[in-house]
């Protein structure tokens, strides 16, 4: 069973350093709104973004094994956040929007790629909010 790694050091104010057990760094901050700064990473962002990353890469393996002829992917992503009785926050829902182009002969498979991406995809499997895909899906000779 893979463990995945990182840590975090304090850089002062509501700033730090993530680095991940693969590798990369970066700064983050808690969000503008909470005393944070802007132009790096929040938590939040990072939420929605493994999210959105962990749904593309899923996206990709169902795609080569359905023989799907991808011609573009593009994914935003959202995380709707709801504010509790008791001052705490959650994510009440999360929504996929992917942009998905293909050759023609490939779009009856599309939607079975991203019924697999959904089912299979570790971060959404492992969060509590409902993760809501609404595709938007092209093709071309």
């Amino acid at each position: 069973m893979p463990v995945y790694t990182t840590k975090v050091v304090w850089t002062g104010g509501h700033d730090g350093e993530l680095t991940c057990g693969n590798g990369p760094k970066m700064s983050f901050s808690a969000p503008p709104a909470l005393q944070g700064r802007s132009g790096v990473m929040t938590p939040e962002d990072a939420f929605v973004g493994a999210l959105n990353m962990c749904f593309h890469l899923m996206f990709l393996w169902a795609a080569e094994r359905l023989k799907i002829h991808l011609v573009s992917y593009e994914c935003e992503a959202e995380g709707h956040v709801v504010d509790l009785l008791d001052r705490t926050s959650t994510f009440k829902r999360t929504v996929l929007k992917p942009a998905i182009k293909v050759k023609a002969n490939s779009v009856k498979r599309v939607g079975k790629a991203l019924e697999w991406a959904r089912k299979y995809g570790l971060v959404a499997n492992s969060i509590k909010a409902p993760v809501v895909v609404e595709p938007t899906i092209e093709s071309e000779p």
